[in-house]
């Protein structure tokens, strides 16, 4: 379990210096971390980072879809929250996904 533990801390890290207004995929945090199932085991942490003080709505799956909008409370909540911070949403996907990505491999030094 410790080691579940230490890769939720590491997932949460890299999300919370995910810019207001900007997001990141599951993809993109894996492969700065180098974790070993990938996109899945962020999947796995974002399930289980409500009250951890984590950014989660900031993260959607490769293409820009809200993939994880059903774990917010709500259907809308993921969105609007997004909104909120400038980041457009039509049909349960990122508008302007290529501007609004934000890599962790590019901005952030390992």
């Amino acid at each position: 379990m410790a080691e579940q533990r230490d890769y939720f801390e590491d997932v949460y890290q890299v999300v919370r210096q995910v810019p207001s207004g900007r997001v990141t995929t599951y993809g993109a945090i894996a492969r700065y971390l180098s974790l070993r199932a990938g996109a899945r085991m962020v999947g796995w942490a974002m399930n289980s980072s409500h009250g951890h003080n984590v950014p989660a709505h900031r993260v959607v799956n490769s293409q820009g879809i809200l993939s994880g909008k059903h774990f917010f409370g709500g259907p809308t909540i993921m969105q609007q929250l997004l909104e909120d911070e400038g980041v457009q949403v039509t049909d349960d996907r990122v508008v302007d996904f290529k501007t609004k990505l934000w890599d962790p491999s590019e901005e952030l030094a390992m």
